[in-house]
């Protein structure tokens, strides 16, 4: 299987995965026009099952290094195939609860906030669970603390909008569970990390996964949980009347094509996340994956349009918030050295 040996190469793994995860959810604003969020996430999740596989048959499995997938999930143990399915069920949860938030909130108030607390709650995790020997602890908290005043600014801009621009009470739902979500996601990298041996991807253990194995149980972990979590909030809607399976049957090719490509595009930076946690570790890599509020937000801000006609002041906390990301992101690449 293909394997990462140098920390630079893991590094521009983890940018193209802050830039997947920040990224995604334009595909939800794409079919949201016509087309609930909950019905969206069908196709999103399917996507991911079906790109993890694609990438399992095929940088899994090629190379002499590593174990191929078949041969992988054949004698991966039952605790550790239950250690990364419970990763796919948390983050489902955590994933619905975003996308609710951002089709209330809006990308760029929703990502950065659930994603930014995600960032700070999920590195302190996987230090404690999976720490990784010669990080520089310091420069790694210094970053996080630098994206946590980026996430403020954040809150403070989108406090300043104007009640003509977007509903107070609607805007507070959408900011309570993205807070919900947040701190719901940052478990689920630590528990899939329970099942994959970082310590030697080309000898992993005996009983624990690869990276390319632990991504497609994770993905049909989130799949499988999806008939319980995802049937309840269609029945139970934050927002709105609740939706049928027939109306999601009845969507076009094209409505379930871009589903589909946003779960592909999850999928293709988490499959990098995962791969690059063996060279990089596993704080070091989520953190820098989950740098992506910052590409959401440059989404939200200035492609969306979500802050037009807002305050001059606002536009100032959000440049700020841009460059204590970058400066976070900065820090957080040198921790890992």
């Amino acid at each position: 299987m293909f394997i990462v040996n140098s920390y630079s190469l893991s590094v521009i793994f983890c940018f193209i995965t802050m830039l997947c995860w920040g990224s995604w959810g334009n595909t939800q604003k794409l079919a949201a026009k016509n087309w609930r969020y909950e019905l969206f996430y069908w196709d999103y999740v399917i996507g991911m099952v079906l790109f993890s596989l694609l990438l399992a048959f095929t940088a899994g499995s090629i190379g002499t290094e590593g174990r191929p997938f078949l041969e992988d999930l054949g004698q991966a143990s039952l605790e550790s195939i239950g250690w990364v399915l419970l990763g796919g069920l948390v983050f489902n949860v955590s994933n619905i609860l975003l996308s609710a938030s951002t089709s209330i909130a809006g990308l760029a108030v929703a990502f950065p906030l659930g994603v930014g607390i995600a960032l700070v709650m999920g590195v302190l995790n996987n230090l404690l669970l999976h720490p990784t020997a010669g990080q520089n602890t310091g420069l790694l908290w210094l970053g996080v603390a630098l994206v946590v005043v980026a996430i403020i600014c954040n809150g403070v801009a989108s406090g300043k909008v104007s009640n003509e621009q977007r509903d107070p009470g609607q805007n507070r739902k959408g900011i309570i569970l993205a807070v919900i979500a947040g701190l719901v996601m940052s478990f689920f990298s630590a528990l899939v990390y329970n099942g994959v041996d970082l310590d030697s991807f080309a000898s992993p253990a005996t009983g624990k996964m690869t990276p390319y194995t632990a991504m497609v149980i994770f993905s049909l972990g989130v799949f499988l949980s999806n008939f319980i979590v995802n049937t309840i909030v269609m029945k139970k809607p934050f927002v709105g009347e609740p939706v049928s399976y027939r109306q999601y049957f009845s969507g076009s090719f094209k409505t379930h094509l871009v589903g589909i490509l946003g779960g592909a595009i999850w999928a293709i930076g988490t499959s990098l996340n995962y791969i690059s946690a063996g060279t990089a570790g596993a704080a070091v890599s989520y953190a820098l994956g989950q740098g992506a509020p910052m590409i959401a937000a440059i989404w939200g801000v200035f492609v969306w349009k979500e802050f037009k006609g807002a305050p001059k002041k606002v536009y100032w906390l959000l440049g700020v918030m841009f460059l204590l990301f970058v400066a976070g992101l900065a820090s957080i690449v040198v921790a890992g050295m």
